[in-house]
């Protein structure tokens, strides 16, 4: 999106128009019954229960397959267009027909694992390019206790479009942006429905997207109207393809026709105590502990600084403004900033040439794909296993930090009935998304050791008998030369890293804004290393993603400081290296 195709102002007023959604339901009320946690668990047992981590990590990495997303993708591929407002009454072309396709395949995926998975649409109301009534579809995995019915939800748009945003005739197949995550979700919804977890887990794929997120916004709202509870969202958007178009959205990938298929980026709000970035390292840990000792190919996951790329956004959004914890998957190239009422943009995203591939001999069968289907069955797995772990996991823990004097840190457990074992997350700064340590503690109350810093961000996970993690907690922030400390600058604010970052002749620095901020004054402040100033830039801070453009010319080298100055008050500061 520009957002989708879309400038962020009359985006945020989609949006807007979104919340004005009507008549949410689900037509098949079991669907809806047990992501309340009204079933009885039995009636969805598995006559061979697959539950231990060992087993579901092997399920999930052999059992995802290039083969079935190829096949999810061609026929993704044939209905020509998936635009919300295309065709619903067609067996064969338009939304109404893929819609059909997919619920389909989830009845399928159920027959094949004891009528396990419940399908059903989310059906709601609300004007997009001239169409009414709309409907995401979605499969519910019913977990094996209902104490905590939280569900984790897994889930891409299958919806697709062309140059212009209401032209529902056009072809659009759609294959990068977004049959990539659509074919994910149906993957995903095959080998996991096999399995047994004690969370119910969601496979959901939603509609109006690309014209302003409106199908997750009409689940985040039905979420929260009927009260069910949300564990994590898991949204994949373009993640399939591994080459780099002539213009992509910063952060972008190095330039045309560069190729990655190696590296997944997550996007997530929030810096410092922020549920969604907890998300992101959760996932980020998962992987390297748990997968990457198995893979044959080694994968990269970035955690990303913004929510989501400069000015564009995706269907996690809806559900992080709901109080949900959600993270957007997306590849490191991305083929295109879907700018395509630029006479000048020839990049294939939100075009009639985002197709599966090429027949370079003619002979009727593609042979060139733009759609990696390893590297997509790479981030398949890295999102099932996430999901999974977090559906068999223990309890979050709620936890005390405190000062302990010669930079150590003194972590005492509440929980009431404890864990044998917790993991400590340290980070020794606020841009750096990562844990710089983790400790592994056997004690309710017990001292670790990080490195020397000013300032420690610490959170905690329990870790149950089969040594699978909890998500992490909320966030401390711990002062060495003072005490536990809550955070301090306005909430609802983030300073971005500029990027690119190193850079030689100019760079883009961001604020993010969550909520509406009252101030006077606000400005990103540049400075040298000794203090001195090197440019003050006036800046706006309006809901969103908030952008300055620095130019510092060639042929000037080295590290600076930049800050978020809010009426004579520093927020934030973050490194900037200029690199000629």
């Amino acid at each position: 999106m520009y957002f989708k195709g879309l400038p962020l102002f009359l985006f945020t007023l989609l949006a807007l128009i979104s919340s004005a959604q009507e008549n949410m339901l689900s037509t098949n009320p079991l669907a809806e019954q047990i992501m309340l946690g009204n079933y009885s668990p039995a009636n969805y047992q598995a006559t061979t229960i697959i539950n231990h981590p060992d087993d579901i990590i092997s399920h999930i990495n052999n059992e995802v397959n290039p083969d079935s997303v190829h096949s999810y993708l061609l026929t993704l591929s044939s209905f020509y267009t998936r635009h919300t407002a295309s065709d619903t009454m067609s067996q064969d072309t338009g939304i109404g027909a893929a819609r059909r396709w997919a619920y389909t395949k989830f009845q399928g995926f159920s027959q094949n694992a004891e009528n396990r998975l419940v399908v059903s649409y989310l059906q709601f109301d609300t004007v997009i390019c001239s169409m009414a009534q709309h409907r995401n579809i979605f499969a519910v995995l019913p977990g094996m206790q209902t104490e905590d019915p939280s569900v984790i939800i897994i889930e891409a748009h299958i919806d697709s479009r062309c140059e212009s945003r209401c032209d529902s005739a056009c072809q659009a197949n759609g294959m990068e942006d977004n049959g990539s995550g659509s074919a994910l979700v149906l993957e995903l919804a095959r080998t996991m429905s096999q399995l047994s977890f004690d969370h119910t887990i969601v496979f959901m794929l939603t509609i109006g997207e690309e014209q302003g997120l409106f199908g997750a916004q009409a689940f985040a709202e039905y979420a929260v109207e009927k009260g069910i509870e949300i564990k994590a969202v898991l949204n994949n958007d373009i993640v399939g393809g591994i080459i780099c178009g002539e213009t992509s959205s910063s952060p972008s990938c190095p330039g045309l026709n560069h190729v990655d298929s190696t590296q997944v980026r997550l996007f997530s709000q929030g810096s410092y105590n922020s549920k969604n970035k907890g998300l992101a390292r959760f996932v980020k840990l998962e992987y390297e502990e748990e997968l990457l000792p198995i893979v044959d190919v080694p994968m990269q996951l970035t955690i990303m600084s913004a929510e989501d790329r400069i000015g564009r956004g995706g269907d996690h959004i809806p559900f992080r403004r709901k109080g949900f914890p959600a993270i957007r998957f997306t590849s490191a190239n991305e083929h295109g900033n879907a700018d395509s009422d630029n006479p000048n943009y020839h990049d294939r995203q939100h075009t009639t040439d985002d197709i599966l591939g090429i027949d370079t001999d003619n002979d009727m069968v593609i042979d060139s794909f733009f759609v990696d289907f390893n590297y997509l069955c790479r981030n398949s797995v890295i999102n099932g296993v996430a999901a999974g772990m977090i559906g068999i996991g223990p309890e979050v823990p709620e936890f005390n930090a405190y000062n302990g004097g010669s930079e150590n840190i003194l972590i005492d457990i509440m929980n009431e009935n404890p864990y044998d074992t917790y993991r400590v997350g340290v980070r020794l700064s606020n841009s750096n998304h990562d844990f710089d340590t983790i400790f592994t503690i056997y004690n309710v109350q017990e001292t670790v050791h990080p490195a020397p810093s000013n300032l420690y961000y610490v959170s905690v996970a329990s870790v149950d008998s089969n040594g699978i993690e909890s998500c992490f907690s909320r966030e401390y922030l711990i002062n060495v030369s003072n005490d536990i400390d809550e955070i301090e600058q306005p909430k609802g604010l983030s300073l971005l890293q500029n990027n690119p970052n190193p850079f030689d002749e100019a760079t883009t620095i961001s604020v993010l804004v969550d909520k509406p901020t009252s101030y006077q004054k606000a400005f990103i402040v540049i400075r040298d290393l000794q203090g001195k100033l090197v440019k003050q830039l006036p800046m706006q801070l309006e809901q969103g993603i908030n952008d300055v453009l620095y130019f510092h010319g060639y042929n000037a080298t080295g590290t600076y400081i930049y800050s978020l100055e809010i009426d004579g008050k520093v927020i934030e500061s973050k490194r900037m290296i200029f690199a000629f």
